[in-house]
């Protein structure tokens, strides 16, 4: 009989350590060009990539810091190292990782994932992706796999082609900030009519302090085609702060179906500023799965963009706010095209003075005829000085269109503890499960592994919030 993983292990310790460790390569701290055009230097890149890397530069600074969210203004952009690379390059092979690096990635149960279900892994630690390996199966029909700075290198032409075309530099502040020093971060191509059976995984990892990470990740998914992608993310607790400004674009061309999920546990004291949006063409369907917990401030809003006709959106957006963290989360879902379909579900939970907020785009053009859409955004919390905030944007630009929105804002039922504790829960088991009921909308979207580690963490969230 072989031994079962607990579900529930109340040891941060698996997430909150730090190695020491010595880097190849890392800038000084502040933001210049010289700091950019030495990034791209280091990295040996092409002529367009500088190039584009220094026009995000020049936009950054011109553009304004967002006001329409609290805290942002506390970052200090001086004191962030914005690149180290911790070892040469990227290993295809496990044994051929640093020794520490690949500790560390041990230590958070990777390999051991790969080994058991996934059709490709990816680790990046801090700026550069250490480790890319795809089964030798799924490389024989096609199927890319490897670190964004990798394929830039190995697959220029489609690189090029499809690199800021879903969000560009000037989208917003920290996007152009993504393009001026992205580096790591993974590219995805499945060929047409390939199905990826089993998911991808990549995960993330900032070790040390006051670092900036800056993935850029770029997936295709050619006609017909189908793959899962999973993204995990961690980082040690410290006294200052850390950054993390992803940049993440999804390709999914006409039939394909795509789904991103992602599951992250900043530490708290982590911006955590990423943009996520996809281009779904006729018939495509994409999915984001997203959770966040931790980080002191998230800003993230997974977005569809309906382009092709009969191309459907899903998002599922779920976070948990305790003390001084605020989810400023949501989704936005754009119809561009007749007959898109697209549903949003946000589920939010907030405890120990933590705020949640839900900020959400619906937008139906002009001449998108037939569009079917509907948003619900549901938030809990869980003692009288927590808060929830609910911004929904909704434009309806066609009259032929069905348009659905549910929105509440409540707190557990002191009946459901009651009934609980009656049945031998104590209070904080009792509060956990109901939490874990309020999410399960998102938990069951999950493969099993990462459902049991979503819950562990949502109960790791949840002690001693009753005092």
């Amino acid at each position: 009989m072989t031994a079962t993983r607990p579900i529930v292990d109340n040891d941060r310790s698996k997430f909150d350590f730090k190695d020491e460790i010595v880097y190849l390569t890392e800038t000084k701290r502040g933001l210049s060009r010289e700091t950019v055009e030495e990034i791209s230097a280091i990295k040996g890149e092409p002529e367009w990539m500088r190039r584009f890397r220094l026009r995000a530069y020049e936009h950054f600074l011109q553009r304004p810091m967002p006001m329409w969210t609290e805290g942002l203004d506390a970052i200090d952009f001086d004191r962030i190292v914005y690149y180290r690379k911790p070892s040469e390059r990227e290993e295809k092979s496990w044994d051929d990782v640093p020794e520490k690096i690949k500790q560390t990635f041990e230590r958070l149960g990777i390999p051991e994932a790969e080994r058991k279900f996934l059709a490709g892994v990816g680790a990046q630690y801090d700026s550069e992706v250490v480790y890319h390996s795809v089964r030798e199966e799924l490389s024989k029909i096609g199927v890319v796999f490897m670190g964004t700075d990798q394929a830039l290198i190995e697959y220029p032409e489609i690189f090029q082609r499809y690199f800021g075309t879903v969000v560009p530099p000037e989208d917003n502040k920290f996007a152009a900030l993504n393009s001026a020093v992205w580096s790591g971060g993974s590219f995805v191509y499945v060929p047409k009519g390939v199905e990826v059976p089993l998911p991808l995984q990549a995960y993330f990892r900032i070790n040390a302090e006051n670092t900036g990470q800056f993935e850029r990740t770029l997936i295709i998914v050619d006609e017909n085609a189908k793959v899962h992608y999973i993204e995990g993310c961690t980082a040690p607790i410290y006294a200052t702060d850390s950054l993390h400004a992803a940049v993440v674009e999804v390709i999914a061309l006409p039939g394909s179906k795509v789904r991103y999920t992602t599951i992250q546990n900043w530490s708290n004291d982590v911006y955590n500023l990423v943009t996520k949006r996809a281009h779904a063409h006729e018939n495509a369907t994409v999915e984001w799965i997203d959770a966040n917990t931790g980080s002191r401030k998230t800003v993230k809003y997974p977005s569809i963009y309906l382009r092709g006709e009969g191309a459907t959106a899903d998002i599922i957006s779920v976070a948990v706010a305790g003390r001084d963290q605020h989810q400023d989360t949501g989704a936005k879902a754009i119809h561009l095209a007749s007959n898109t379909r697209s549903r949003i579900v946000s589920k939010s939970v907030s405890k120990d003075g933590g705020r949640a907020t839900y900020r959400g785009t619906l937008k139906v053009a002009p001449g998108a005829t037939g569009a079917v859409a509907s948003v619900r955004c549901d938030a809990l919390m869980l003692d009288d000085i927590s808060r929830s905030d609910t911004y929904p944007y909704i434009d309806i630009q066609e009259d032929d269109t069905t348009m659905t929105h549910e929105a509440t804002v409540g707190k557990i039922s002191a009946d459901q503890i009651f009934y609980l504790m009656s049945r031998g829960l104590t209070e904080n088991e009792a509060q956990n499960l109901i939490v874990q009921g309020f999410l399960e909308v998102f938990t069951k979207e999950l493969p099993m592994e990462y459902a049991i580690e979503f819950n562990r963490l949502v109960k790791l969230e949840m002690e001693g919030s009753l005092g």
